[in-house]
């Protein structure tokens, strides 16, 4: 067992800090070391996208990520995203346009899309697809997500 290094991020805004493994990976520390269970565990080879979340507001894949790569820098989760009780524009748009089945993915779509919007805030709906790029979903067929997006993207 190797010897444990201090991490401190910022998380949804909080400063968190934690004594880490060194390879101990960013959703683990979300999940286990923080309790921020909304960043989902999927298929641990990067491939599916469930465990997107925004590092220094860019879209990242948390299984790919060591936590200590992320010390000192700003972690958006999907607990994040929502502003109190209030839903965000894309959360409310997966709502609205049925955007989810069984659930499983929509954190990481939700946080690919918040990405996306904030680099491309009215996407066409083959941005919208390219930029969900490696984010599966085995449910939907992919059409109500790509329109809760744009309906995100409509609000403003």
């Amino acid at each position: 067992m190797s010897e444990k290094v201090p991490v401190e991020v910022r998380v949804n805004g909080e400063l968190r800090s934690a004594a880490v493994e060194p390879r101990l990976l960013l959703v683990h520390f979300l999940r286990e070391e923080l309790g921020l269970t909304g960043t989902h565990v999927g298929c641990d080879t990067s491939q599916c996208g469930a465990c997107t979340v925004l590092i220094d507001g860019r879209s990242a894949k948390s299984c790919t990520v060591f936590a200590v790569q992320a010390a000192g820098s700003a972690v958006t989760t999907i607990e994040g995203l929502a502003e109190g009780e209030a839903l965000h524009p894309i959360q409310e748009g997966f709502w609205e346009e049925h955007g989810l089945q069984c659930g499983y993915c929509t954190p990481g779509m939700i946080m690919a899309a918040a990405s996306l919007l904030k680099e491309n805030p009215d996407p066409s709906e083959t941005e919208i697809r390219s930029g969900l790029d490696g984010n599966l979903c085995r449910c939907t067929g992919y059409q109500h997500i790509v329109n809760a997006i744009a309906r995100a993207a409509q609000q403003g």
